[in-house]
């Protein structure tokens, strides 16, 4: 198969899609919760696809520098809502089906996914289409514009996501940002739960 040409994606959800895909996610099993929890955290799909309950810690979820692109520990903190989506253990996965981690069958139940948000937008109106083509990496890009939109500084959003800042501040700055990360995460989860109800989206910058 040849590569695409096309340059990087730049596709985010809107708030219709997001509040369509945030209430299938609701009756969607293991896989819903997966979806919400990308959303909230906006890590990468194989970073929450193979968390492991022994990475959390109370508030805190530790991505090991073995798993993390930058191979360095990222420590992300889980808003409440972020923590009041996670199941009850069921061995060392917290996202599993039968014992193992969701990560190698991912593309078959995003396939299955995208079918029951078809059925949930058919309820209203039976010739609804499927929503304009997406994948799980946009949920990461969709969480990184949110932060911006819900007032977050940029380098605090990037810091969240993993990102090293570069430059002469990457360097010298070792500070690990750790209540910034904290208050943004909040604020994504925030403006995140107003647009799936509905309600006005207006928010105040974090300074």
């Amino acid at each position: 198969m040849t590569r695409s040409k096309a340059g990087p994606r730049e596709r985010i959800l809107t708030d219709d899609e997001l509040r369509i895909v945030w209430k299938t996610a609701g009756n969607a099993g293991v896989m819903g919760n997966y979806l919400r929890f990308l959303l909230l955290t906006a890590a990468r799909k194989s970073e929450a696809a193979d968390l492991e309950w022994s990475e959390l810690t109370q508030a805190d979820w530790t991505l090991p520098a073995a798993r993390n692109k930058t191979k360095v520990d990222l420590v992300r903190p889980l808003s409440k809502l972020a923590q009041s989506i996670l199941p009850k253990p069921e061995g060392k996965f917290v996202f599993t089906k039968g014992g193992s981690s969701i990560n190698k069958r991912l593309a078959g139940y995003k396939h299955n996914f995208d079918i029951q948000v078809l059925d949930e937008l058919r309820k209203a109106d039976a010739a609804a289409q499927p929503l304009p083509r997406w994948t799980l990496h946009d949920l990461r890009r969709t969480a990184r514009s949110l932060m911006s939109r819900a007032g977050v500084p940029s380098d605090h959003a990037e810091r969240c996501l993993g990102h090293v800042i570069g430059g002469v501040r990457g360097v010298y700055d070792r500070h690990e940002y750790h209540r910034e990360k904290a208050q943004a995460f909040e604020a994504l989860a925030a403006l995140i739960d107003r647009i799936v109800k509905g309600e006005s989206a207006k928010v105040v910058r974090i300074k």
